[in-house]
């Protein structure tokens, strides 16, 4: 399957190429890219090796080309999932869905009117340790959940000129929060449906050229449940992630993001353990915790080439996506305005 990048903003998609040249029997190859800046174009299109497509409506049409990842700047995800939706191609696409809740809808009303295969690319649904620990949760090992708490972070303040990316610029990607703590609001959201309401608190506590780069939320379920998602982007290392709270156990998880598992680890440091009441003592998954956040990120290589070749199912459907963002921009209304949101 001959695939095409829209947009090399997001570095994900470098590692989406990486993964599937190095495993060739995923079979997707990418081919062209094209890019909205001349500049990141030409400089990606070098660096992996493909044609450097300079019309956006010439590459679309070519019959040659199967699907197509798009890594541009959030806000240009609704325009570009329209164009490719039209042309009939498969589509993945990064998170989050879309700036707004306006390009969210027309994301969703094109996919479902076209009919094209569409995903979004969130890492989080296909770790291994994270599909494990839904399925403790659904399973009802636990038994009712009463409390779950995400941590998730990064030390974007340490890095080289991110303050100046396009992440951090509102326009394009409204900010930390919404570009990163996404990522477990998504996860929440997953591990447990949508929630009845949200209280939160946002704010610049670095550099007020990153907006948004410290925040807790907590959200409330239909059964009385809690749960927490705890970001930050100045986190120079971490190591716990997530914690589950049952009534008949519970389960931590370790090394989960970029702060924890990039940093050093003693060799039999457990990544995934849980405590159930009658067994009386801890049970380790025995999955691994990957080497580093990339090796992480480039293992959705093999989910998404299932999903392109029709071999499973959406990692997440682009409703799904409208849902998280939601919650994402309830989040930042929260915070706010010093009130509890209800949905």
């Amino acid at each position: 399957m001959k695939a095409a990048i829209l947009g090399f903003a997001h570095a994900h998609v470098g590692m989406y190429i990486e993964g599937w040249r190095e495993q060739p029997s995923l079979g997707v190859d990418v081919v062209a890219g094209w890019d909205h800046d001349a500049t990141r174009l030409r400089d990606s299109a070098a660096k992996y090796g493909l044609e450097a497509a300079a019309d956006l409506a010439v590459l679309l049409a070519r019959r040659d080309i199967d699907a197509v990842v798009i890594g541009a700047e959030t806000s240009r995800h609704a325009d570009l999932v329209i164009a490719a939706a039209h042309a009939g191609n498969r589509i993945i696409l990064q998170k989050p869905l879309a700036l707004t809740l306006a390009q969210a809808d027309a994301i969703v009303d094109v996919i479902t009117a076209t009919g094209v295969p569409f995903t979004l690319a969130w890492q989080m649904r296909v770790d291994p340790q994270n599909l494990r620990m839904k399925e403790l949760v659904t399973s009802g090992t636990l038994g009712r959940v009463l409390q779950v708490r995400r941590r998730h972070g990064l030390p974007a303040h340490l890095w080289a000129g991110f303050d100046r990316s396009w992440h951090v610029q509102p326009e394009l990607n409204r900010g930390l929060w919404a570009d990163d703590a996404a990522h477990a609001v998504d996860f929440l959201y997953w591990l447990l449906g949508p929630p009845r309401s949200v209280m939160a608190e946002i704010a610049t506590l670095v550099n007020p050229r990153m907006p948004d780069d410290n925040g807790i939320a907590i959200f409330r379920y239909a059964d009385g449940a809690f749960a927490e998602v705890v970001f930050s982007a100045t986190c120079t290392a971490a190591e716990n992630s997530t914690e589950i709270v049952g009534e008949n156990g519970c389960v931590i998880q370790n090394f989960g993001d970029a702060p924890s598992c990039n940093v050093p680890r003693p060799a039999d440091a457990v990544g995934l353990k849980w405590f159930i009441r009658d067994a009386k003592a801890w049970t380790d998954s025995g999955l691994p915790s990957p080497a580093n956040h990339g090796a992480r990120i480039k293992a959705l290589a093999g989910p998404l080439a299932d999903f392109l070749h029709g071999r499973r199912p959406p990692i997440a459907t682009a409703a799904e996506g409208r849902d998280v963002l939601r919650l994402t921009l309830a989040c930042h209304d929260a915070a706010a305005s010093g009130r509890r949101i209800t949905f």
